[in-house]
This record gives structure tokens, sequence and C-alpha cells, in this order.
């Protein structure tokens, strides 16, 4: 995998081995082999067997040679949502959570508003990336897309949209081929200090 996208972006470029930039290996030594990812639909109106996004996100990353922990849907309310959200992300069985729904612009999208106030890291190039590549498909429309991605209790978090199509184009373009990557370095000496459940998310920032 190269990382010539993990440099200009400021911290990664110098968080991880000082002198190595020309060494992968050096820079790529914490991904994770496998990923255990807790899956949420937000939605008012669907239920888990009616639920086209949350089932490819399911086949995508078992495909990838991901599994599932857990699964679940939860209404569009905002202390549904975080509530969820800062549950899973402290379960020690997850690696990353991935939420479907809630991300445009209706009254009862609430899913970034929920969810920014547990980040104790923000990854702002995952909205910025999401939305260049979905402009692509669907023109300036992509503003309405407010998908975000961010750390919370050393547990990478993404936010995408309902619909299957931006559903497909954030789990195959971004996230399938960072959540190893990703998922390593949120993580990175937190079995040594100590396991998250219980934290704030805040003993992942001290390094």
């Amino acid at each position: 995998m190269s990382d010539a996208h993990d440099h200009g972006e400021g911290d990664d470029a110098h968080d991880h081995g000082e002198g190595d930039d020309a060494h992968d290996h050096g820079h790529h030594h914490h991904d994770a082999d496998t990923v255990s990812i807790a899956l949420v639909t937000v939605s008012s109106s669907r239920s888990l067997d009616d639920d086209p996004s949350g089932e490819y996100l399911v086949s995508a990353f078992e495909e990838a040679g991901h599994e599932i922990a857990v699964r679940e849907l939860v209404p569009d309310e905002y202390d549904s949502v975080q509530g969820a959200v800062d549950r899973l992300a402290r379960r020690k069985d997850t690696d990353a959570v991935v939420t479907t729904g809630g991300t445009g612009v209706t009254p009862d999208d609430v899913t970034p508003e929920a969810v920014k106030g547990l980040f104790a890291k923000t990854l702002p190039g995952f909205g910025e990336l999401f939305r260049r590549l979905s402009y692509e498909e669907v023109g300036t429309r992509t503003i309405g897309s407010r998908a975000i991605a961010g750390v919370v209790s050393a547990t990478p978090v993404f936010c995408l949209p309902g619909s299957e199509n931006a559903v497909r184009l954030g789990a195959d373009e971004v996230i399938l081929l960072e959540i190893e990557h990703l998922v390593g370095l949120a993580g990175r000496g937190v079995e040594e200090d100590g396991d998250t459940e219980g934290d704030d998310g805040e003993t992942a920032d001290t390094e």
C-alpha cells in the first residue's frame, strides 16, 4: 500500500518514525490485519430487514476479510445516535464503527451533530475526499452531504450517508483502503497502557 497520501496532512507525516519516509514498512507496521466493525444504520423508517446500504457494508467488509462484530439500527434522534456510537466504540471487540444515514440537511438528520461531540480527534480528510469523489458522480449536489469521521475512545468512526450509492463510494473508494492503517494507528499503545473501556477517549491523544 502506498503511503504517498499520508504525507502532507501534517501530523501523520512526522508522528510515525522520523527519517523513515523511504520505508513503507516503518510507516505501516502498526496496521491491523483484520478489523472488527460495529455497523449502525440511522433511520426512523427502515428496519434491518429493509436496509440495502447496511447489507452492502456487511458484504463489502466481509469480502475484504473483516468481520461485523455487531449491527444495529437506531432512530434519527440525537441521543440515540450518540449513545450507540459511544457504547460501540468502547466495546473491546470493536475496532471501528461505521454509521450510515442521517448526514443530510433535513431537520431529522442529526448524525454529525450527535457524533462530533464524541470525537477525541477529527479526520477532516475523510469528508473532504468523500465529497470530492462524490462530485464526480452527482456534481454540486454533493454539498448536501455532511459525511464525517473521527476517533472515539481510540476507535475510528466513519459516518456515511444513507443512500446505497454513497455507501458504495465511501466504503470501496475510501474506508476499505485505509481502515487497517487507521485502526492500527488509533489503537497504538492502548493495549500497553490499558483498555479503552471506561475512558473518555483522551488517552489515545497523549502520544
